[in-house]
Order: C-alpha cells, then sequence, then structure tokens
C-alpha cells in the first residue's frame, strides 16, 4: 500500500518537474539559456543540444551569448536556431551567435499567459489522472483481501491529500509564471 502511494507521489512529481521545464523555456522577455534546451544541432549526423556543444551565457539582461567550443560548428548552430521555434534571429559574428530578446508586446504576453495557464491545466489533468489510477490499484488490493477497509480509507485520504498538495503547487508555479511575464 505504502509502495502505491510512494509512486503515485513520484509520478505526481515528475508531473511537477516536467511543468518546471516547460516554463523554463517559455521566454518572458529576458535572456534565459532554458530556450535553448529543445534547440537540437545536426553534428555528425547526430542530433545534439547546443548546451553540449557550446558555452551559453547571458551576457546582458536581454542578450544571450552561445560560444561554441569548436568554430566550425558556428554555422550548424546558428541553422538549427532559425529553424526552431524560439522566434529569434540569430547575429554571428564568426566568434560567437548573440541572440538578442525583444521586448514582448501586451498581446504576446497574454498569449504567453493563456499557454501558462494551459500547461497549468495539462499538468493538474495528469495528476488527476494519477490519483485515479493509484485508488483503482488500491480498490483492487482491497478486493483482493491485501488491505482492509479501513486501509484503504486511510490510504484514499493519503492520496487525496498529495493530489491537492501537487494541484496547490501548479497552481502557485502558474501564478509565478504569469507574474514573471506580465512584469515589464
Amino acid at each position: 500500500m505504502k509502495a502505491t502511494i510512494d509512486t503515485a507521489k513520484e509520478k505526481m512529481n515528475k508531473t511537477l518537474n516536467a511543468l518546471g521545464n516547460e516554463y523554463a523555456s517559455i521566454r518572458a522577455g529576458r535572456a534565459n539559456p532554458a530556450v535553448l534546451d529543445r534547440v537540437l544541432v545536426d553534428y555528425y549526423g547526430a542530433p545534439t543540444p547546443v548546451n553540449q556543444m557550446a558555452a551559453i551565457s547571458v551576457s546582458e539582461a536581454r542578450i544571450l551569448v552561445i560560444q561554441p567550443w569548436d568554430k566550425s560548428t558556428l554555422k550548424l548552430i546558428e541553422k538549427a536556431i532559425q529553424a526552431s521555434d524560439i522566434g529569434i534571429n540569430p547575429t554571428n559574428d564568426g566568434n560567437v551567435i548573440r541572440l538578442a530578446f525583444p521586448q514582448l508586446t501586451e498581446d504576446r504576453r497574454k498569449e504567453l499567459c493563456k499557454s501558462v495557464k494551459k500547461y497549468g491545466e495539462e499538468a493538474k489533468v495528469t495528476i488527476r489522472s494519477t490519483r485515479r489510477d493509484t485508488l483503482d490499484k488500491l480498490k483492487k488490493m482491497q478486493k483482493s483481501s491485501e488491505i482492509t477497509e479501513d486501509d484503504l480509507k486511510d490510504a484514499e485520504k493519503k492520496v487525496q491529500d498529495l493530489t491537492d498538495k501537487f494541484c496547490a503547487d501548479v497552481d502557485k508555479a502558474v501564478a509565478e509564471k504569469e507574474k514573471e511575464i506580465m512584469t515589464v
């Protein structure tokens, strides 16, 4: 029974971490190296993340500097960034690539907030589905007489408390990301 609840907690935690990673890739007008996490460069036939091919640093609040360890990969990295959905044109000076993040418009900020809410809602749905699966397992355990009815009631309460806690964490993450996006 405890193992089942621990598994549920682990799955809910993974959902929260995935949401955090999703939010890290949403650019809010500030330079954030995490926006490049999903950009893959075709390097000798293998898709390779930019952060494994170059040093990525924030030189100013809105400028990201990508300095490849191998200068011959500059063009490949530049092409991968242009092909990605980041929406920023890289500038290449022969040594480093610079990404200048433009100031977000009010409409774009509202659009990003909608995305943030959507991701938050998807995370909550995943958490609730984990709750449902866990409760189903516990009920099967009770039917096969592995646990008593009282144990089932206690476990259901623990699972519900976990679900409430993780849903509250998702709401908090959504609110923080919206605040970050709406801050000019």
